[in-house]
């Protein structure tokens, strides 16, 4: 598998794709399509959902329950018979697809060594790396605004000199500066392969999807109509935070994980 996939990978030759969630929440602790044994192979059955450039993918990484080992991630060519692939366009324009399994048959070095084992480990670095780019939106669109704040003049004045968006520009700072330092603690934990780095991350991606959230509506409400323009793309940074929140589990979905995992 390595020597045949890792090096048209690194070259950027191959587009791959994750495919774990089946419903329209994230929520991988629900696999339910199955890889059943077939001769030395499997066959898998079932259907995967929100899977990013799936309708491209060259090679797709997939999440299936099997008798033997629980859940399993297994490699699955994107030209393999028995499966169907729908294009969808998500809210920001970027793609994804919807995958059906209808028997698709896999080789024996299809399943990946230890796979039940690095799904988690896996789906946490990508939630620290979308909670990073939450905060960036939360960055981005705070500065976008600020700077409109200080040229927008209404009723004889600079709109940045009233006192009720002043309060609501110091809350977002103080909800982004707090968002910062949990983003950061989680990735430093995961560098550090600390023991509280899984609940750390379901923290900083909680926060910063809570975050992110209030400061592209924050940004919308003070650029006023023309914030829901093209014009000042503040929308195109709600759209895209909207799709990224729900990426690898929404706010609720990780504030739940954090309680579980801190023993609440």
């Amino acid at each position: 598998q390595q020597a045949r996939w890792l090096p048209v990978l690194a070259r950027g030759e191959l587009i791959v794709a994750l495919a774990i969630d089946e419903a329209a929440k994230h929520r991988p602790e629900r696999i339910g399509l199955r890889a059943e044994r077939d001769g030395d192979g499997y066959r898998l059955t079932g259907e995967k959902l929100f899977v990013v450039d799936g309708h491209v993918a060259d090679l797709l990484i997939v999440a299936a329950r099997t008798d033997e080992d629980g859940v399993a991630l297994f490699l699955v060519e994107g030209a393999a018979a028995g499966l169907r692939r729908e294009r969808s366009i998500m809210a920001d324009a970027h793609n994804a697809a919807r995958l059906g399994f209808d028997g698709a048959r896999v080789g024996p070095d299809a399943a990946l060594a230890q796979g039940a084992k690095v799904i988690e480990d896996v789906l946490d670095i990508g939630r620290a790396a979308l909670a990073a780019e939450l905060l960036g939106i939360a960055d981005e669109v705070f500065e976008r605004t600020q700077s409109y704040l200080k040229e927008r003049r209404q009723f004889g004045q600079i709109i940045g000199e009233f006192q009720a968006l002043q309060h609501r520009s110091s809350m977002l700072y103080c909800d982004i500066e707090l968002t910062r330092a949990i983003v950061l603690g989680a990735q430093q934990a995961l560098d550090e392969g600390s023991p509280q780095a899984a609940a750390l991350v379901s923290a900083a991606k909680s926060r910063a999807g809570l975050t992110a959230t209030t400061a592209v509506q924050e940004g919308v409400q003070m650029h006023g109509g023309i914030g829901m323009t093209d014009e000042f793309e503040i929308g195109f940074f709600m759209k895209r935070a909207g799709v990224v929140e729900e990426l690898l589990g929404d706010a609720r979905y990780h504030a739940d994980r954090w309680a579980r995992l801190s023993g609440y």
